[in-house]
């Protein structure tokens, strides 16, 4: 018999449910919503406030992170989406903002504390260094991005209470 006989019995297994990349784990500790404070970097001026929400979307394949912050006096509200690209084996996202029609692509690293998260989209050029468990840290221009765009500043997050 073969296997387009109609007479082949044919096995039933349990259909294959795909699970979320172990990569994921590493984001587990953001969690939660932060309250952000900050300043650009050199200054002691506190004029970065904001709150950010981290939750897992059903399935656990995506983090979702809602933002809003106020930037020296501008609004900025953003969602973005976290999830693992199997095709070159790390952790992406597309933020979702008022500042822009289009999505911002972003490449996220976790290194047991260490968060590194960079974007290199058009003007924007830049890199996240810091803490994943504290949600706290640095953005800084990457070597030959325009600094007007990609302002150099410093946050540093608490768990908000709930």
């Amino acid at each position: 018999m073969t296997d387009n006989d109609p007479d082949t019995p044919f096995e039933i297994t349990e259909p294959h449910v795909p699970v979320p990349d172990a990569s994921l784990k590493g984001l587990q500790s953001l969690l939660g919503s932060w309250t952000l404070k900050g300043h650009l970097t050199g200054s002691d001026e506190e004029n970065i406030t904001g709150i950010t929400t981290f939750k897992w979307l059903p399935g656990g394949f995506f983090l979702q992170q809602d933002a809003e912050i106020n930037f020296m006096g501008m609004l900025i509200e953003s969602r973005e989406i976290i999830g693992y690209d199997a095709h070159s084996a790390t952790l992406k996202s597309y933020v979702f903002s008022n500042l822009s029609p289009d999505p911002w692509p972003y490449e996220w690293e976790v290194d047991g504390d260490e968060l590194i998260i960079r974007v290199d989209y058009g003007a924007l050029n830049a890199t996240f260094t810091g803490s994943i468990s504290t949600f706290t840290g640095a953005w800084a221009p990457n070597p030959g991005a325009d600094p007007a765009a990609n302002v150099a500043y410093e946050i540093r997050s608490e768990r908000a209470r709930d």
